[in-house]
Order: structure tokens, then C-alpha cells, then sequence
């Protein structure tokens, strides 16, 4: 039995890129019956993956954005200085 190789995960913005080619080919495809099925799979795949990613970074933002007391404050990002930003 040959055993599957998993692929490493996409970042946010590949999946986020991969599922809008995805949708646009379950939209305006021509696809086989298999072709479909096989692209919604892999679809809702991407949904999963870019789903659990944005709860993880909100996570992350969160636990960033509370006091000692454990109540949530806001704060401006501080803007990187060499994001080029002009």
C-alpha cells in the first residue's frame, strides 16, 4: 500500500489565493461531475485551513491585548519602520 505524502500546510494568503482559483473554476469551469467534487473537497479543505489560521492569530492578538487583571484594552499597531510605507 503506497502511503500519502502530506503537503505542508499553505500560508494564509497562498490558501486564501488558491481557494479564489478554485472558486472561480467551480463558477466558470467546465468541469467533469469528479473534477467538481475533487475542487469543492480541496475548497472546503482551504476554507478549514485559512478558518483555523485567523482564529489562531485573534488568539494570539488576544492574549497580546490584556492587562494583568485579564480585561481586554486596545492599542494602536506601532507602524514598522521599514514596511516603505511612503
Amino acid at each position: 500500500m503506497a502511503k500519502e505524502k502530506k503537503q505542508p500546510e499553505p500560508s494564509f494568503e497562498a490558501g486564501l489565493k488558491r481557494l479564489e482559483t478554485v472558486l472561480d473554476a467551480l463558477e466558470h469551469g467546465d468541469l467533469s461531475l469528479e473534477e467538481a467534487m475533487r475542487a469543492f473537497e480541496e475548497g472546503v479543505q482551504l476554507v478549514r485551513i485559512c478558518h483555523r489560521k485567523l482564529d489562531e492569530v485573534e488568539k494570539r492578538v488576544e492574549l497580546l491585548l490584556k492587562d494583568d487583571a485579564g480585561r481586554f484594552f486596545t492599542r494602536l499597531f506601532p507602524e514598522d519602520e521599514n514596511s516603505g510605507a511612503s
